[in-house]
């Protein structure tokens, strides 16, 4: 098992305001987290630091490879809500009233065969897998976004979302409110599958078809890089950030 993980602040971007983190933890579990902070005044990389180095240390301290599956579920989802209370306090307390701070969040334990993924806006965890003779790629996550709800209510399509003007608009975020609930979701993960984690600044310029083609024909230590490249290649309009999981 192998993971990689890459940031970058795209082309058209003052700053970076994502933030990702991966290890090999044992050595049967991968543990990848992954934030997109959102604010002004610095505060939304802020946010996303903050994020990660809470949840990527209570990660490290309480993982251990007899934690059965419910165990494993609590620990993402109180980690994100130890998270979560961290940065709502900060805003708080250390920015003027009416500053917006708060990050997404997607991350991920894969241990012995199962992947275990809790998410927070529209940062995403897809599975990439072999099925017969086809390659495919599959979206484990569903944005909290406005567009994601017009699309759930049928007034528009998937197609519309990806060109709506409010496409960047998240409806949950890690900060935004005193309690947040994320989605939690496993999956199995048989040898040579990957799980892919990436901010918005690629699955929102960039094709699905296009990245499977990248993430199977690219060398495993050069593909989180290849997909960076790729996300600037077609403007750079964000940050981009992405962390991969080979099984």
């Amino acid at each position: 098992m192998n993971v990689y993980s890459l940031t970058d602040i795209g082309l058209q971007r003052d700053e970076n305001q994502d933030t990702v983190w991966s290890e090999q933890i044992s050595d049967t579990a991968c543990v990848a987290v992954l934030c997109d902070g959102m604010g002004g005044e610095q505060a939304g990389g802020l946010a996303s630091q903050i994020a990660v180095d809470v949840i990527s240390k209570r990660i490290k301290e309480s993982y251990n490879e007899m934690m059965n599956r419910n165990s494993v579920r609590n620990l993402l989802i109180t980690a994100v809500s130890a998270a979560n209370a961290i940065v709502y306090e900060k805003a708080q307390t250390e920015f003027d009233r009416g500053v917006v701070m708060g990050t997404t969040c997607v991350a991920a334990i894969v241990a012995s065969g199962c992947a275990y993924i809790v998410n927070v806006g529209d940062s995403r965890a897809y599975h990439l897998f072999v099925s017969g003779e086809d390659e495919c790629i599959r979206q484990v996550t569903k944005d909290h976004s406005h567009v994601q709800d017009l699309v759930d209510r049928g007034e528009i399509t998937e197609e519309e979302a990806r060109v709506h003007p409010k496409r960047n608009k998240i409806t949950r975020a890690i900060g935004a409110e005193r309690d947040v609930t994320p989605d939690y979701f496993e999956l199995d993960m048989n040898e040579g599958d990957m799980l892919l984690l990436c901010s918005d600044g690629l699955s929102s310029y960039g094709d699905d078809l296009d990245i499977l083609d990248i993430c199977f024909d690219t060398a495993p230590e050069d593909c989180v890089k290849a997909l960076i490249d790729y996300a600037n290649d077609n403007g750079g309009h964000d940050n981009v950030s992405v962390a991969l999981v080979i099984a």
